[in-house]
């Protein structure tokens, strides 16, 4: 499986359409349970789904044309990416309709509260995530391919061709880095 998977990228780097659609079907239960692991992780608030979050991944996917991907764990991980930033527009869409976007008069349980301080926490994180990847997009892959696919940090050095090790200072080092980013911005 993982050669075809590396012939499948290399098509899809040679243009060839029909590629990312085979691609998409070859590691879909993969993508799956990405999705899956994505919203238990951050909450939807009950009305967004897995398989609806991953088809709207690969719209958004299918739509950027300049997205290249070397490997498997490079697609995961801007899939993950790509999840993550679907996971907080939709909580920010929700909150927006609950300070009135939607005109629906509702009354807030305490489960609505918490959804949208997670929200709000998404966001924030996104941010400095996305800040990261500016900095140093090395760093900022190995969150995305743990934190938010969920890989090992053995898979990680597999996929990445480096060693265990090195994706762990990785990950800790990006870790300094984003809690001071969100330290910085609760100072602001």
């Amino acid at each position: 499986m993982p050669s075809s998977i590396a012939s499948l990228i290399s098509s899809i780097d040679r243009g060839d359409s029909s590629a990312a659609d085979a691609l998409f079907t070859a590691l879909y239960s993969e993508l799956h349970r990405l999705a899956r692991q994505q919203l238990a992780r951050h909450g939807s608030g009950g009305s967004l789904g897995a398989t609806t979050l991953l088809h709207e991944a690969y719209l958004d996917i299918s739509r950027r044309e300049s997205a290249v991907f070397p490997d498997q764990g490079r697609f995961m991980a801007y899939a993950a990416k790509v999840m993550r930033g679907l996971i907080i527009d939709y909580a920010r869409s929700r909150k927006a309709e609950k300070r009135g976007g939607n005109f629906h008069i509702t009354s807030i349980g305490d489960r609505e509260g918490e959804a949208a301080a997670d929200g709000q926490e998404l966001s924030r994180i996104g941010e400095a995530l996305d800040g990261l990847a500016r900095v140093d997009p090395a760093l900022a892959e190995v969150v995305d391919m743990k934190f938010f696919c969920g890989f090992s940090f053995a898979e990680i050095a597999a996929m990445r061709g480096g060693s265990e090790r090195t994706v762990q200072r990785r990950w800790e080092k990006a870790r300094i880095y984003l809690h001071a980013a969100l330290e910085e911005e609760l100072l602001s």
